[in-house]
């Protein structure tokens, strides 16, 4: 974007950009008007989906536009080293909601997996209360809007309002009780005729396009407008409570479908190509090959990719206008002094690289996240703090503002940032049920990751200080780090929740085998269309 549209872009967010900015330069100590000494801070939890770590401009991406992002960068403390234990939606979203490891939570993909002999039945009688309902025990008044993909998809999470809107529609009835979709209907019914509201999927699924409602009546603008919403039922009143926000956009997650005029702000011959290796040490994880096919994301070339990075960076920056209005509010409330405002993602997306798309690896591309904090009064303006952090640390995070920390299986990390509490020396992930080919696990430690894949047996190691794009498997010539990350993965899965990925004291193989491909289809099974029809004419003749 030019500079004369920069200009006229920060105009247009009006005082929530200089609310910021001039929190930046005082250290986000002075309180604005309203501001209420004493009491305990509001918390904000601002979510992305499928939002890569390196699509920040204040964060070295110098391709993509994130004003309000960047303020916020500015403003607060971004932990560099932040990992989805488990990249993919539903599996990060209960370590968030429960503040537990796949292991515990028994979530090792977008199933949900039976919980092991001895385990609790159910997912709050293994992991305890959910963050929501944690945070209403302890006197704040909560809030969640967007996409919270639960099983049972309207699972209850403890809010006090609790407004989800999902991608996707098995049912009338879900389609009907979907907030988002109710809101389409009641209020913008001239776009209640469109089966696929956030974009289409199925082949379409990485295809560039825009979206079919105007950016007033997308998903990402009516989560920011209910969120303003409820910041706006608070009265501001002494005796009031401090609230908890869950704001979860369903963006930048395919399909790339950005609104006027977002879906133009970035030229496809600007961006770069997506970083590739060879084909063997790319697909090692058999899971990119497998999850291309389903996605119609086989064979896009580097041209096709650049146009998506290009809507993508689109969606991105529509998504940055909303928390822009979300800021706004907070500011022209007196509130954004005493709120602490985190913002994440859940997961990033391939876009191409190591000849994958989708997440569901522990690429950086896919695993890396950005993960900001800006607590007025506690961290100071435009830090950056490596210690390796977890999703699950956020639920020690909330707990902590509300002054009661919890941190369960994360960490605490405000204390590790200031110096009271111990990093962590290594973080694990885990994809995939152990004791099945699926299984996979990362081990970080300091400036190394190890890969270990039950399909094949077969391991990565990378040193991302010398290699950030992962280009050199190290696991054979540097065999030393390669065996300590290994041990400490077997050490990690020594335990009654993961022993099934072991087998006796090592980590259980099994012969590589490539699972057949099929396509995923995700058409709006809520108006009972499932798949292409065999001929036209099935279609056609109902429909004339």
């Amino acid at each position: 974007m030019e500079n004369a549209g920069r200009r006229d872009f920060l105009k247009s967010l009006g005082p929530a950009a200089a609310a910021l900015s001039s929190a930046a330069k005082a250290g986000g100590q002075a309180p604005p008007p309203g501001n209420q000494p004493g009491k305990r801070p509001n918390v904000l939890f601002l979510m992305a989906d499928q939002f890569r770590a390196d699509a920040i401009s204040a964060l070295g991406n110098r391709e993509i536009y994130t004003p309000n992002i960047d303020r916020l960068v500015k403003a607060g403390v971004t932990f560099t080293n932040t990992y989805s234990q488990c990249p993919v939606c539903v599996a990060a979203r209960y370590g968030i909601r429960t503040g537990c490891e796949p292991t515990r939570t028994r979530v090792f993909s977008n199933a949900i997996s039976k919980p092991l002999p001895g385990q609790e039945a159910s997912m709050q009688a293994r992991c305890g209360a959910y963050l929501a309902e944690t945070m209403r025990s302890l006197g704040y008044r909560t809030f969640g809007v967007g996409k919270f993909h639960t099983s049972p998809w309207d699972e209850k999470l403890g809010f006090d309002v609790h407004l989800h809107s999902e991608e996707l529609y098995a049912t009338p009835d879900q389609r009907n009780r979907d907030s988002f979709a109710s809101w389409i209907r009641t209020e913008q019914p001239a776009y209640n005729f469109i089966e696929g509201l956030m974009g289409e999927r199925t082949e379409m699924y990485y295809m560039p396009q825009m979206s079919p409602m105007p950016a007033e009546a997308t998903v990402e603008r009516w989560a920011a407008d209910r969120a303003i919403e409820q910041m706006q039922a608070q009265s501001g009143s002494p005796g009031d409570k401090p609230w908890f926000g869950f704001v979860s956009f369903i963006g930048p997650h395919p399909p790339f479908a950005p609104p006027i005029p977002f879906n133009r702000l970035y030229d496809p011959d600007r961006m770069h190509n997506p970083v590739r290796g060879d084909l063997a040490h790319d697909h090692a994880d058999e899971q990119i090959p497998w999850m291309n096919y389903a996605i119609w994301a086989e064979d896009i070339n580097d041209s096709h990719a650049r146009v998506l990075r290009a809507r993508y960076y689109g969606e991105i920056t529509y998504i940055d206008d909303c928390i822009g209005r979300i800021l706004k509010t907070l500011e022209t409330r007196g509130e954004l002094q005493n709120t602490v405002v985190v913002f994440f993602s859940d997961h990033g997306d391939m876009l191409g690289d190591h000849h994958g798309w989708q997440k569901e690896t522990y690429f950086e591309s896919s695993a890396h996240v950005p993960f900001i904090v800006n607590w007025p009064g506690r961290t100071k303006p435009a830090t950056t703090c490596d210690q390796l952090v977890a999703l699950t640390d956020l639920f020690g995070l909330a707990t902590q503002a509300a002054g009661k920390p919890d941190y369960r299986m994360g960490t605490d990390i405000m204390g590790g940032l200031e110096g009271t509490a111990k990093r962590r020396d290594l973080l694990f992930g885990y994809y995939g049920e152990p004791g099945t080919p699926l299984f996979k696990i990362m081990a970080r430690s300091g400036g190394w990751k190890y890969i270990y894949f039950a399909n094949g047996g077969r391991e990565q190691l990378f040193d991302l200080k010398t290699d950030s794009n992962e280009m050199t498997n190290l696991a054979e010539r540097n065999r030393s780090m390669k065996n300590e990350l290994r041990v400490s993965a077997i050490r990690a899965c020594n335990n009654p929740e993961g022993r099934l990925a072991l087998d006796g004291s090592d980590l259980r193989a099994f012969p590589f085998h490539a699972r057949p491909l099929r396509r995923i289809y995700q058409f709006d099974r809520s108006r009972g269309v499932t798949k292409f029809p065999a001929s036209p004419r099935d279609i056609l003749s109902d429909w004339s």
